[in-house]
């Protein structure tokens, strides 16, 4: 077995500081080196004809600005030695992005044709990739913190449970793109204390305590979120509105549900005026059910300001205590649906973020808070001496690997080093000697002597969960290692990356037991592995965190269009956009379709309030289900209303925003920043003449104009403008509009004209490689959690182009960044 650092008791703010500097600098996993490759040396002749001819296109066309008197953006080709691409990598990087857009010469320049943009950008390509075969430069990786998805499934695979990490730990930075990014995963004093806290508490958790104190869990439902329909698939058919969630209850004992009913602004509670029934169920079966609101001779209701008690307090008596094993369950509360319409006149409903729909009383009545309190008389799950007796959750059958044989403490002892052993092997991500185990061993008998034998591992389960090896994913150099050498990284640090990429938690017990065997590199293993990984239920991370982040998923939390100017916008379409994504998303990726088909594919996913939102009809119920798509504007993620609404404002669309959305996570060109001073599209330019009331509104095209003509602006607008004016047919929250075509078209600085959606999915398709190296450098950014330097791009270029056999299938991306330079390889740290 490898051995790990020693380490002896101390207090686990000690342990979790002083352990990451320590494991910064240990030696671990020897015999690793560099295995470099070489290329046949071209021929001298034919390579130094070939440089000459590029330099005298450069001289053509590029040295009249970017000379090395004029350097115009900062850059010079004039000295650039083509003899040698590989000297000015950096620079080459940088000009290959520009002429593959055709973005430089600059429109109304003299420039070459398309056959010799592909010729120079061909060649320098292969210049670079030669250079990078033979001397490959992976990058340095640095210390790795788990992010707080990362830690919450870490979590639960190590422990079987399931928590909350929102509760836990704050949110973490970003940086290009994602929240996995090493550079930006600092630990701060206050987050250490957060982390240790969190300890305490999944251990407790997890051991299932009888000492845990009770806790009181609250859910809340959003007040724009329309009750009217069957909520989700926990919910009954028949029913509508409610809640439902997974609670995890830590050990057997009585628990209380408490249930607030949503209010008016005025305090008063929503659907008093009809009888209403309230059922609660617990893993499908029905536990309770409340009868609330008027029976028809029920009181009159008062003015909004002058509330009866009534309407104030007629939930005070939903709660109900029951008993609940312990573990995960599922808690679901809802309304019997009635179609019954009562009499008088049909008003139309407001919109849910209106003020008028907050003030209605008259609303169907809706959950708003559900409370979960205990446990309130907890009983202590047994510890036998058999060991076939179950326990009593999937937590306490993750830990408990054995049971003492007996009540003597050598046997506490032996059962509770083999459970340490376990417990640190898969947590550390490596094999454990008896250096680790007594280390651990230390904290079981400080905790025993205060709690038995579960308190014993308990305490023993906090020192894991704030270990550096745990919370950390430390890379170190092998002994020797000359330093800025690339070399292969150990299959247990391969083992780890991959486990960390494709589920976001650490690795399982096959993939670990490979890594350790050292096997994993074997022909067609490592292949096999992924290939299992990504058709596990764990790889949904690259849904959820990959697709979350680069398709913008996660800030659907946040946008709030204005109510006034989209009226049909409510909670309930704000959870369609996000899961009509999610779900499609996941199709491709588990259907292994091309990449390509995130710009083309023909079907989607919808439930009845999304499809009422996209006009397709014959549509009903609240579960999604997979159709094809009537025509082929929404076809690909730039129909999707997620995207859209996401890449708006509030009141309006924005073409600048989903422009840089288009350049930035489909061309991979995103645009420099806007200087600090340039000024936004202020509102008394929405009329051509503000002082006749009768002038007519002004387009957002009209009113961007400025911008255009702005020298110093134009450089970007002109790429960014067309491709966000020919999305203008959608409005700012995913709805299709009628515009004239002037409004919904533009010319690329390639010459390329562009009009509607249609128009900007076949440009992407036309610069197909350049698309599907964004994606793949997406991937590569998120799966190395770093940025890409002007290094990885030969690596990128290599993936697509093995992609492209395959029909650039998702699977072959993944495999191909999995065996790439800069995922099995690092370089070792500068001294």
């Amino acid at each position: 077995m490898t051995s790990g650092p020693r380490r002896t008791p101390r207090n686990l703010a000690a342990l979790a500081l002083a352990g990451a500097l320590l494991l910064a600098g240990a030696a671990q996993a020897a015999g690793r080196s560099a295995e470099p490759v070489g290329e046949p040396p071209r021929e001298a002749a034919a390579a130094a004809a070939e440089a000459g001819e590029f330099r005298t296109v450069l001289d053509r066309y590029c040295t009249a600005c970017h000379s090395d008197r004029l350097r115009t953006a900062g850059l010079t080709l004039e000295s650039l030695d083509l003899a040698h691409v590989a000297a000015g990598a950096e620079t080459w990087e940088k000009v290959i992005r520009k002429l593959r857009a055709r973005e430089m010469p600059p429109p109304r320049r003299p420039r070459p044709d398309d056959a010799t943009y592909a010729r120079f950008v061909h060649w320098i390509e292969g210049e670079l990739d030669a250079a990078a075969l033979a001397n490959p430069n992976p990058g340095a990786e640095t210390i790795h913190r788990l992010n707080r998805t990362e830690y919450t499934n870490a979590v639960r695979d190590l422990l079987a449970l399931e928590i909350d990490g929102r509760e836990l730990l704050p949110a973490d930075d970003q940086s290009y793109g994602f929240d996995n990014i090493a550079d930006v995963l600092s630990l701060s004093t206050s987050l250490l204390e957060r982390y240790m806290l969190a300890a305490g508490k999944i251990a407790q958790l997890a051991v299932g305590s009888p000492s845990i104190r009770k806790t009181t869990a609250s859910y809340t439902t959003s007040p724009v979120l329309r009750q009217h329909y069957r909520m989700s698939e926990l919910h009954p058919f028949g029913t509508r509105g409610g809640f439902a969630t997974r609670h995890y209850f830590p050990v057997d004992g009585e628990y209380e549900i408490r249930v607030t009913l949503e209010r008016t602004h005025g305090d008063a509670i929503k659907g008093l005026q009809r009888r209403n029934r309230l059922q609660v169920r617990l893993d499908r079966r029905r536990v309770a059910e409340f009868e609330i609101g008027a029976d028809g001779q029920r009181e009159a209701w008062s003015a909004v300001f002058d509330l009866t008690p009534y309407e104030r307090e007629a939930d005070e008596d939903l709660r109900l205590r029951l008993s609940v094993a312990a573990g995960m369950r599922e808690i679901a509360l809802s309304f019997p649906r009635t179609s019954a319409i009562a009499e008088g006149v049909l008003e139309p409903i407001s919109a849910a973020e209106t003020y008028h729909y907050a003030g209605d009383r008259d609303a169907p009545m809706a959950v708003w808070i559900v409370e979960i309190e205990g446990p309130l008389d907890a009983a202590a799950p047994a510890v036998t001496a058999s060991a076939d007796t179950a326990a009593a959750t999937p937590s306490r059958e993750r830990i408990f690997t054995c049971t003492p044989e007996g009540a003597s403490a050598e046997a506490q002892a032996a059962c509770a080093a083999d459970i340490l052993a376990t417990l640190a092997r898969r947590a550390f991500r490596r094999p454990v000697d008896s250096d680790d185990v007594d280390a651990l061993m230390a904290f079981y008998d400080a905790g025993r002597s205060r709690g038995g034998f579960e308190g014993g591992i308990e305490f023993a389960l906090r020192a894991i969960l704030v270990d550096p090896e745990f919370l950390f994913r430390i890379e170190v150099d092998p002994p020797g290692t000359p330093p800025g050498t690339p070399y292969r990284i150990s299959d247990l640090e391969l083992a780890s990356r991959l486990s960390f990429f494709l589920w976001s938690s650490i690795p399982d017990d096959g993939l670990l037991a490979l890594a350790e065997a050292g096997t994993l590199r074997e022909p067609g293993v490592l292949e096999a592995e992924v290939r299992r990984m990504l058709a596990d239920p764990k790889s949904a991370a690259l849904v959820d965190n990959f697709a979350g982040q680069w398709l913008f998923l996660r800030n659907m939390r946040s946008v709030k269009p204005d109510p006034i100017a989209f009226p049909e916008f409510d909670g309930n379409l704000r959870e369609a956009f996000q899961r009509e994504t999610e779900l499609w998303f996941e199709s491709q990726v588990r259907e292994d379709r091309s990449v390509l088909d995130v710009l083309t594919s023909d079907y989607t996913f919808v439930n009845e309030r999304l499809a009422e939102h996209y006009g397709i009809p014959g549509v009903h119920g609240n579960h999604f289900r997979r159709i094809r798509l009537p025509d082929d504007t929404r076809h690909g993620i730039l129909g999707q209303g997620s995207v859209l609404t996401a890449t708006s404002y509030a009141n309006r669309t924005s073409p600048v925003k989903r422009g840089v959305w288009v350049l930035e996570n489909l061309l991979g060109a995103p645009p420099p920043p806007p200087p600090a001073d340039v000024p936004g599209l202020e509102d008394s330019e929405s009329v051509a003449d503000p002082s006749d009331p009768d002038s007519r509104p002004r387009s957002v095209r009209e009113r961007m104009e400025r911008h255009r003509t702005d020298p110093v602006c134009a450089s970007c607008h002109v790429r960014m403008d067309p491709l966000g004016f020919a999305l203008e047919g959608f409005d700012a929250v995913g709805g299709l509009r009628e515009l004239p075509v002037e409004q919904t078209s533009g010319t690329l600085p390639s010459g390329r004209e562009l009009t509607g959606p249609v128009s900007v999915r076949e440009m992407l398709l036309a610069n197909r490689e350049d698309f599907v190296g964004t994606v793949t450098e997406k991937l590569l950014t998120y799966a190395l959690g770093r940025g890409v330097e002007y290094y990885d791009h030969p690596s990128i270029r290599r993936i697509v182009h093995g992609a492209e056999p395959d029909g650039y299938r998702w699977s072959s991306l993944i495999l191909g960044i999995v065996d790439s330079t800069p995922f099995q390889m690092r370089k070792a740290r500068e001294q």
